[in-house]
């Protein structure tokens, strides 16, 4: 196994996955603003899958999207 290109290989992946992800979130996020579906101080609960089926994995990562900081006043 060649430490080096599965690391390079991992890293390219994921920042597919973060680049992308970004985009889709904050599509997602004006478009429901601009339809007035939400107002732009809501929080969101998040899940995201990791699933490599030849390596029998699957992960999933929970987290939160904010769309206003946590300090500021409603």
């Amino acid at each position: 196994m060649n430490e080096e290109e599965l690391n390079i290989s991992i890293r390219k992946f994921l920042k597919m996955v973060g680049v992308s992800a970004q985009r889709e979130i904050e599509h997602a996020v004006a478009r429901a603003v601009q339809e007035g579906a939400i107002a732009g101080t809501e929080s969101f609960p998040a899940r995201m899958t990791l699933e490599i089926a030849g390596l029998r994995l699957k992960v999933d990562f929970e987290g939160e999207i904010r769309t206003s900081s946590q300090d500021a006043a409603p």
